[in-house]
């Protein structure tokens, strides 16, 4: 059977994009707080395309998987994630919209049916976090190696563009070389930043050969508003009897009046029959013609 689709996505991908839009909004209050510094201001230009790319990526996918377009695009804020992808000062407020979205989903499916959630998608929410990691680093790390290295006598960091590129050569793990810290305090963050690296792509490695080799059904993802029946179930995760009833596949048991007890005797039954063939089997073939 086919999964519906959704316009709301699964719970990790909708956390990501929320964590971006609050820092793509502080990054706004931080560009009207200190007008005067440049280097920062070139930083956050910088970060702030990096998230229109990002949000226009996400509107494209949003509205390709939606299933009525016309809706997403004028009910679910679909008008507000296009303009919010813009690179443009004057829409970046439109980003909040994207909060309303998380909060809905917090609302809706709960916090522990998020955790759950997660956890049983340990691939996907380590990948997620070490992106949402790296991106962090990228610009709070350029503004700490600039602010450690700009004033340390023979330093080769000294300006937004030098730092910004120190931090992503490092943190893709190249290194040409042509820029590098010469403070202590300057090193250890650069070695922060190799690890932070290292990881990011030690694991999107490891996502890719998990996504493309191994098998995978349909019930491994799931819509976000199907993931709030599994509050149904018992805090250990256990499994009322009608669903097991459901899903056994035993012919005629089936429906909510099924019980544990007729179970256990088609099972039963399934067992005696199966004795019966052992012994067929077991004759000699003279005794059984």
């Amino acid at each position: 059977m086919a999964k519906a689709r959704t316009e709301l996505k699964n719970t990790g991908y909708e956390i990501f994009i929320g964590v971006l839009s609050v820092l793509s909004i502080v990054n706004l209050v931080l560009v009207f707080a200190f007008l005067e510094d440049e280097n920062l201001e070139t930083v956050l230009s910088v970060m702030n395309g990096l998230f229109s790319a990002i949000f226009l990526g996400d509107f494209v996918y949003r509205l390709a998987t939606a299933p009525s377009r016309g809706a997403y695009f004028f009910r679910q804020f679909g008008w507000a994630d296009l303009l919010a992808s813009l690179p443009f000062p004057q829409f970046k407020v439109l980003r909040v919209f994207r909060l309303i979205r998380v909060f809905r989903l917090l609302r809706d499916v709960g916090p522990r049916t998020i955790w759950r959630t997660l956890v049983r998608d340990r691939a996907g929410s380590a990948l997620l976090v070490l992106l949402l990691m790296g991106i962090l680093v990228l610009q709070f790390g350029s503004l700490t190696m600039l602010y450690l290295e700009k004033d340390a006598p023979d330093a080769n960091i000294t300006s937004a563009s030098d730092a910004l590129w120190f931090t992503l050569v490092t943190i893709s793990t190249v290194g040409y070389g042509d820029q590098y810290p010469v403070t202590s305090a300057g090193r250890l963050l650069g070695g922060l930043i190799i690890v932070v690296g290292v990881g990011i792509f030690g694991t999107f490695t490891g996502y890719l050969a998990n996504l493309f080799l191994t098998p995978r059904s349909p019930e491994t993802e799931e819509p976000v508003e199907a993931e709030a029946a599994l509050s149904a179930t018992g805090s250990d995760g256990a499994t009322a009897p009608s669903e097991l009833s459901g899903s056994s596949g035993l012919e005629g048991v089936e429906g909510p009046a099924a019980t544990m007890d007729e179970l256990r005797t088609r099972l039963a039954q399934s067992e005696s029959k199966l004795a019966e063939i052992r012994i067929l089997l077991d004759r000699p073939r003279e005794a059984r013609d």
